[in-house]
């Protein structure tokens, strides 16, 4: 059972997360101040942290810190009510991977909870299986129906990409400055061509498809 660790002050907000984690399938354990989460953390073994910013004794920032320090992998949403600009930059840059702001939807909360855990299982296993397809980045393969497809590097990095963010748009700049990097021979058109071989290699799956986002990019869509 996934097991995550609630780190907020206010104790009526703390029970309320927990109990809809509880309700969800998640395990849980509280903690009303950074200090206290800071001990269990290093006690025990947690598959996310969740935290408040401004709490007693060791804030977000501080706790967030530490533990990044020593797990480069759990994955940390701060949960607070601030919403600025330097906040978020300097969480961003401390090492979490999400912000919520309060008073936020616990249905918005458990969606982005999903998502996280769901890259962190990608990164620790370095695999992907949708539907019949079972994409492994360390032994750079992609087979269907256990019929390995044959995909460039380029090929197998973007699939990869598309397919550990579901529903994310990426523009075609982004994929060039990641995959073409600098490489002045690439354009936009470029980025189409791969995404045209890609369908096509990837039309028997049956997880997931392609789509074009009109005057953006592409994201993959799970069906």
């Amino acid at each position: 059972m996934i097991k995550i660790l609630v780190v907020e002050d206010d104790v009526d907000l703390n029970r309320f997360v927990a109990m809809s984690l509880r309700d969800r399938g998640f395990d849980t354990v509280s903690c009303y101040d950074g200090m206290s989460a800071l001990e269990r953390v290093f006690e025990e073994k947690f598959d996310m942290l969740l935290t408040d910013i401004m709490m007693p004794r060791v804030d977000g920032f501080e706790l967030a810190s530490s533990v990044r320090a020593r797990n480069k992998e759990i994955p940390i949403i701060f949960m607070t009510a601030k919403d600025d600009k330097a906040s978020k930059i300097y969480g961003y840059n401390i090492g979490i991977d999400d912000y919520i702001v309060k008073p936020f939807d616990v249905d918005v909360l458990i969606m982005k909870i999903s998502a996280l855990l769901r890259r962190a299982k990608i990164e620790s296993e370095k695999q992907i299986t949708l539907g019949n397809l079972v994409m492994n980045s360390e032994e750079r393969t992609a087979l269907v129906d256990g019929v390995e497809i044959s995909l460039t590097v380029r090929e197998f990095d973007l699939l990869f990409k598309l397919l550990s963010y579901p529903k994310k748009t990426f523009t075609r700049a982004s994929l060039m400055e990641e995959f073409w990097d600098y490489d002045s021979s690439a354009t936009s058109r470029t980025v189409d061509v791969y995404m045209a071989k890609l369908r096509e290699k990837t039309a028997a799956c049956t997880g997931f498809e392609i789509q074009t986002v009109h005057g953006l990019g592409y994201k993959a869509v799970l069906k």
